[in-house]
């Protein structure tokens, strides 16, 4: 109604609307309490100019005072908090470069900063969509700059307070120096003693290049020779400095095409430097960085980094540039290999990036995108899985239930093109992805229901409100494959045949979504129950039966199938036709033509024969097989007689009708179908006979022939000839479109060479 309020309305007024309105009036109170405090701030900054003219004092005293003055009313964390502020004065750039080293690794730190993505805060989510990550602010990435102007201002206004600090507090005056800088006094001890004479000369001349390049706005041109220095130093010596040129240098290498509006220290212009710098940033970072910050894993999976230590803050930089980059490099690339290699050199970097929310989000949704891509080769695809596996072991449950949310999103999005090219990808998807439901059973029970009840939504507002088009949110591949994923996901995780954790299905934490899921895919399946959708109808039902088997749950799948016997293009004689045999694993809805066709006929019974066959061999060995079988049996006894007679029958009104469908190679496949299903409830009452207990013993009832395989039985062995058949034909099929992609390949070069000889003789005859 319109004028009432909603259930979730009520439910937040009641419950969460009081501390709410508690929670912003505080929020208000500290807001105001900050307002307040930096106007105080500035009156006292700006009063403190004032007296700072009037004054003539000694330079100690004069000093002495105004610190006094500036600072009186500010702890140590408030000073630090505030960015230093300082009476307004000119930006002035710092023109005493040699006289303080700090400037100098100060403009060192914001090279390599700007190829960093600012992490340091933590976020709650790795996608928007998934958990709506607020944007991290800029002030980490502006604060050294701006400390280090005021700095220099404070120099050309008052030298003489400013040689005060130095002599006094000359740590203040380092605050916020490059990060960068100290991995020079980390490697410190890399160099023998011996050459140290000769390495602080050379590294005397990299500063004097290295000045002059940022006076100049020039870059140095990486050659084979740096590269090969760069890559002796991190194998023999585990190099931070070096991995520091080269983490610039392949991020500069990551950017040669792209105008990211930044200026690269290094530039590369070879071909063959390219590919050698390459090779060594993604072979060699990741192991000096575990030589520095070595990963401890427990038995129980979980992962250690010293993150509290001054290694770790020193080569977060560092990090930070080397994954951005490594992230766009992914973005861009085309080559296979190339890819491949990129997705190796992550896998043992994703635990140090556990801490860089943001950078993780970012990464996630590139590995994504690789993984659910069906053009890419099956092996780049594998190589992407296993890094987000690996990141779902390791990760805690608020990046694991983002992640999972990711993965089933790209999912959903690899699967609306199906075709025979792309189900192999797709099933591969599928199968992969069903893994990472098990690793938290938990946090995979709360993704799952979350889209199964999505699926169920759809599912209810195509059946209460029909509208013309109301169906195809239904019956697309989208939504069929989704219920097929889900199938597996439960099959995989609820089964103790494959699971030795598991006593019974039941145990398992994905179990309760066993029954929505089964609800929701016979209420698709019943949806349209026309001839066009047969193909979709069994498509779900192969879904079905997975599920049952895995969990040796009872799904009532015979009416479904007995349907189909009943329908037109079961009973009525098909007409002749050239067409080409339907391939039902990929195709959900069959074209016009086809339609009371033999071709269509054929194909129906031997999917019919098939899911028949599948059904009832999961209950093989039951002790109730015979009262089973019985009535699908006495179903197909009737459409036997049906569609074999051959005289002329009467209707019910009088009239007479003429012979109905003849096709003996469908009657045969079904006669033989009913054949071995009453051999086997005859197999069945005859290991019965002797048992001592009755139907209420449910413990004996489950026990029965439990040692006994199913291809023991009669209908187990008419059931692996049928998978046999079906494995033959697939192969039969596969060979087809193999032989289809060589001549679509010949067909698109010959049009190819035939288009550029026209070119030519155009060319040819513009000339003359």
């Amino acid at each position: 109604m319109a004028g009432q309020s909603k259930k979730a309305t009520k439910k937040f007024e009641k419950k969460h609307l009081k501390d709410t309105l508690e929670k912003r009036k505080d929020s208000a109170k500290i807001k105001q309490r900050h307002q307040v405090k930096a106007k105080k701030k500035a009156r006292n900054a700006k009063d403190n100019v004032k007296a700072s003219d009037d004054e003539a004092k000694p330079v100690r005293q004069n000093a002495e005072k105004k610190t006094q003055d500036k600072f009186n009313e500010m702890s140590v964390d408030q000073f630090f908090e505030g960015g230093f502020e300082l009476p307004e004065s000119k930006k002035l750039k710092s023109t005493a470069k040699s006289k303080h080293p700090a400037s100098s690794t100060g403009k060192r730190k914001r090279e390599s900063e700007d190829a960093n993505v600012d992490d340091s805060d933590s976020s709650t989510g790795l996608n928007d969509e998934v958990l709506g990550e607020e944007d991290l602010g800029s002030e980490s990435e502006n604060g050294g700059e701006n400390h280090q102007e005021d700095l220099d201002a404070l120099a050309a206004k008052d030298p003489e307070f400013y040689k005060y600090l130095q002599e006094n507090d000359a740590e203040l005056l380092e605050f916020g120096g490059g990060d960068l800088a100290e991995i020079d006094q980390l490697s410190e001890d890399e160099k023998p003693q011996k050459k140290r004479k000769k390495d602080t000369v050379m590294e005397d001349d990299d500063e004097a290049v290295q000045d002059e390049i940022e006076d100049t706005n020039d870059q140095i041109e990486v050659t084979t020779a740096m590269v090969t220095k760069w890559k002796s130093a991190m194998t023999e010596q585990h190099s931070l400095r070096a991995m520091r040129q080269v983490v610039l240098a392949f991020r500069a290498a990551a950017y040669v095409n792209a105008d990211d509006g930044k200026n690269h220290k290094y530039s590369i212009s070879s071909s063959e430097v390219y590919h050698q710098l390459l090779m060594l940033a993604l072979e060699h970072t990741p192991l000096v960085l575990q030589h520095h910050l070595p990963v401890k894993e427990s038995a129980a999976g979980k992962i250690r980094i010293a993150t509290d230590s001054k290694k770790f803050r020193t080569l977060t930089p560092l990090l930070q540039s080397h994954s951005a980059a490594m992230i766009h490099l992914l973005e861009n690339l085309s080559d296979a290999s190339t890819i491949k290699k990129t997705l190796n050199s992550l896998l043992p970097l994703v635990p140090y990036l556990l801490s860089f929310k943001k950078l993780l989000r970012l990464l996630v949704k590139s590995l994504v995108e690789i993984w659910s891509d069906t053009s890419t080769a099956d092996p780049t695809r594998i190589t992407a899985f296993l890094v987000i596996r690996r990141l779902t072991v390791i990760s805690d449950a608020s990046i694991r239930t983002a992640l999972l949310k990711t993965v089933y999103q790209g999912l959903v999005k690899g699967s609306r093109i199906t075709n025979p090219h792309t189900l192999p990808a797709i099933n591969l998807m599928k199968n992969s992805a069903a893994e990472l439901w098990g690793i938290d059973r938990e946090i995979g029970y709360t993704t799952g229901f979350v889209y199964i009840r999505q699926l169920a939504v759809h599912l209810r507002t195509s059946i209460t409100q029909p509208t013309k088009d109301s169906y195809k949110q239904i019956y697309n591949w989208q939504y069929v494959h989704s219920l097929d994923f889900w199938s597996r996901v439960i099959s995989t995780h609820c089964n103790p045949a494959t699971d030795t954790s598991l006593k019974t299905s039941s145990d398992s934490s994905l179990h309760p979504l066993l029954y929505p899921l089964v609800q929701i895919t016979l209420g698709a399946l019943r949806l349209i129950p026309t001839a066009t959708y047969y193909p979709l109808r069994f498509q779900l039902t192969r879904s079905l039966l997975r599920l049952s088997r895995a969990t040796a749950t009872f799904i009532p799948l015979a009416p479904s199938l007995l349907e189909v016997f009943q329908s037109v293009e079961m009973t009525k004689p098909p007409k002749p036709s050239t067409l080409r045999p339907l391939d039902f694993a990929t195709i959900l809805r069959v074209p016009k033509p086809y339609l009371r066709t033999r071709i269509y006929q054929d194909g129906l019974g031997e999917q019919l024969v098939e899911l028949m066959a599948e059904f009832f061999g999961i209950w093989a060995k039951h002790i109730a097989f015979p009262e089973l079988m019985l009535p699908p049996v006495v179903h197909l006894k009737r459409w036997l007689k049906t569609v074999s007679s051959s005289s002329v029958n009467r209707s019910l009104n009088g009239a007479k009708a003429k012979g109905t469908n003849k096709n003996s190679r469908l009657t045969s496949s079904v006669t033989l179908l009913v054949q071995k299903l009453e051999s086997n409830a005859r197999w069945i009452e005859e290991r019965r006979r002797n048992v001592e207990f009755g139907p209420s013993n449910r413990e004996g009832v489950e026990g029965f022939l439990r040692d006994t395989l199913v291809e023991d039985t009669p209908l187990g062995a008419f059931l692996e000839g049928l998978r046999r058949k079906s494995e033959e034909r697939e192969k039969v099929l596969e060979r087809a479109r193999e032989a289809e992609r060589r001549d679509r390949a010949t067909d698109e070069k010959e049009t190819e060479m035939g288009m550029d000889g026209v070119g030519n003789e155009e060319s040819e005859e513009d000339d003359e």
